[in-house]
């Protein structure tokens, strides 16, 4: 049946819809649009730590650089050497680091040569008897602010790993990163501003810059998103981004382990014709990720939903792009702890020019990468409600057909691989764990009941030296 054609709106109803969608997106990200910005797309460690250490040898001022991670290796130690350098030049340098990103891979002996060497450096949330449980809560960002002029945002931390190893035949990491300048460099000075707070003295306000004092320098529009424990600003935002996609949305990430309610959120763009791909790690440094990453494929696929696994040794990426106008760069993984539990920072990026480059970048990363496939085998019978969808026929779905079709030529899909039983894989791993559990129970009850009592005594203890100072306060 063919659908009746709807009357145009007036230009007053066009622009309330509009500043509909704009005050949705204020209330979900949090963040102010801001308009006249340049943003510099880069790709891997590659294009990353020379802009980075071009900025901070240009540095003349301050620094802010934090990062959830950094290494002690070679590439943690040029960055040392760098910051340091400027440190003794009079430049204000202040970083942060992540006490449990940062555990067993940088020692004290690291972060004393940078104390020494003039460069403020304060660990974000480490092991506290007052209140135990707070370490599953991390701060994951990753930014760069220099003298107030130039800011990156990026998924890169800093360590060997994105460089690669050739000794042992590992390839770089794939990560992906930006380079801003204009007036979202002062919110990304205000993201880090805020974390700096929350672990001693604030910073100085006159170090800061203000939006209006920061010239014009492009046709970007952008919003700094901060991610804080319990906002869910990115989860929120692909939820709207997700129900309102026309023809594109093409998702990159490092760990993906996506809730009932964002799946469904996915499925149902896919099944409503949209060309929904996701791009996850083949490899990775957590296995068990990789296994709950893979359990969730199915339902994805039978939707229609695109899964591709990366060849390469890890793709580290938190990037989304969606109908090729709205871009995502940052840190937020697509999970509980990075979007429930985590301080992450990302950007929303409204741009056509730049949103074909992001779409560019995905289509050159699924050269390398295997489609994951249903068989007959695995593919299972759907039922319910038909799908509706907008209408056969319709322009939105021949453009993404047009699309599937040009980006399949173009990137020449090299491989495929059935879906494999990650499902399987996963509730022996869990019923094993129940059975062991059990077992315990039966024949070694004080040695099953320790971590329990270890947890109650965690709660416990806090609570009762909570209790003791507020009574003391007053």
């Amino acid at each position: 049946m063919k659908k009746s054609k709807l009357p145009k709106k007036p230009a007053d109803a066009l622009a309330l819809s509009h500043q509909f969608v704009e005050d949705s997106f204020d209330r979900v990200t949090g963040a102010e649009l801001l308009t006249g910005n340049e943003v510099k797309l880069l790709r891997d460690a590659e294009e990353n730590y020379p802009a980075w250490l071009a900025a901070i040898e240009a540095a003349r001022h301050y620094i802010l650089f934090e990062s959830y991670i950094i290494h002690e290796d070679e590439q943690g130690k040029l960055f040392a050497d760098a910051l340091v350098k400027k440190a003794k030049e009079g430049v204000k340098v202040k970083l942060i680091y992540d006490w449990l990103g940062g555990f067993g891979k940088t020692s004290r002996k690291f972060w004393r040569r940078l104390r020494d060497g003039g460069v403020e450096v304060r660990c974000y949330n480490p092991p506290s008897l007052f209140d135990p449980l707070m370490v599953l809560v991390r701060d994951h960002r990753k930014c760069l602010v220099v003298d107030g002029a130039v800011a990156f945002v990026t998924g890169l931390c800093v360590g060997q790993d994105w460089i690669g190893r050739p000794e042992k035949n590992m390839p770089p990491w794939r990560d992906t990163g930006i380079e801003i300048r204009g007036a979202g460099v002062a919110d990304v000075e205000r993201a880090f501003a805020n974390i700096w707070e929350t672990v001693g003295a604030p910073l100085d306000k006159n170090l800061l810059q203000a939006r209006k004092n920061l010239p014009n320098a492009g046709n970007v529009a952008l919003r700094v998103v901060e991610g804080v424990p319990a906002s869910s600003h990115i989860y929120r935002i692909d939820q709207i981004l997700a129900a309102g996609v026309r023809e594109t949305m093409w998702i990159t990430d490092a760990y993906f382990v996506g809730v009932p309610a964002y799946l469904q959120a996915i499925k149902d763009a896919a099944a409503d014709g949209v060309d929904v791909r996701i791009l996850v790690p083949q490899s990775t440094d957590i296995g068990l990720i990789r296994d709950t990453t893979r359990s969730t494929y199915r339902a994805m696929l039978e939707a229609g939903v695109r899964v591709f696994e990366w060849n390469g040794s890890m793709v580290h990426a938190k990037t989304a792009v969606f109908d090729g106008r709205f871009s995502r760069v940052g840190s937020t993984n697509l999970n509980i702890a990075s979007w429930f539990g985590n301080y992450e920072l990302d950007v929303l990026i409204e741009d056509d020019d730049f949103g074909r480059r992001m779409n560019e970048m995905f289509l050159k990363d699924l050269e390398n990468s295997t489609e994951i496939i249903l068989n007959e085998a695995n593919r299972t019978k759907r039922v319910g409600r038909k799908h509706r969808g907008r209408g056969a026929g319709s322009v939105r779905k021949a453009t993404a057909s047009a699309i599937n079709a040009a980006a399949s030529l173009g990137a020449v899909i090299t491989k495929q691989a059935p879906l494999g039983a990650a499902e399987a894989k996963l509730l022996f791993l869990a019923g094993a764990v129940l059975l062991i559990f059990a077992l315990l129970l039966i024949f070694f009850p004080r040695i099953a009941s320790l971590p329990l009592v270890i947890l109650l005594v965690m709660l416990a203890v806090p609570t009762l030296l909570k209790a003791l100072k507020n009574y003391r306060n007053h």
